[in-house]
């Protein structure tokens, strides 16, 4: 029986400057909207992909080449 009342004392204190806090904090969007800027180089992979496509080409249409 002790140790309840001693675990809800401490359970309430623990609560309790969160509850005394909770007045204290704003959440507010910002006025202007989040920009994000993203610098991709892909080029280098569609080079690379159209090496290997040229590649599986020339190999299967060797009397072309």
């Amino acid at each position: 029986m002790r140790e309840t009342v001693l675990r809800s004392r401490s359970a309430g204190l623990a609560i309790l400057p969160a509850i005394m806090l909770a007045g204290c904090i704003n959440i507010d969007a910002p006025n202007e909207p989040i920009v994000i800027e993203l610098n991709i180089n892909i080029r280098q992979e569609v080079i690379y992909r159209l090496a290997e496509d040229a590649a599986s080409t020339i190999e299967e249409n060797e009397d072309i080449f």
